[in-house]
């Protein structure tokens, strides 16, 4: 009994690491570019990140100030989330 009881708090301790490294990250920044038909945007301090396809735009215009949930699909940031910063 008392090796189950290991064995299960040890994988539940790996498995929580890995949750800490899928964590979202957060960018706040300008819109330098902004493609609806690709997908893409683009910001001033030269970060992209690919939309999906499910993205709806809120508005998104260059010059626009903006926050992107996003996070790491192999070597593209995907954004999962874009809000517009007043």
């Amino acid at each position: 009994m008392r090796k189950i009881i290991v064995s299960a708090a040890a994988a539940a301790f790996l498995a929580s690491g890995s949750v800490a490294f899928a964590a979202v990250k957060h960018t706040t920044g300008t819109v330098k570019s902004f493609d609806a038909t690709a997908k893409s945007l683009v910001l001033d301090n030269g970060s992209s990140f690919t939309l999906p396809q499910t993205f709806k735009d809120p508005g998104l215009k260059v010059g626009e100030k903006v926050r992107i949930s996003w996070d790491m699909s192999g070597k593209d940031k995907v954004a999962e989330a874009v809000k517009i910063v007043k």
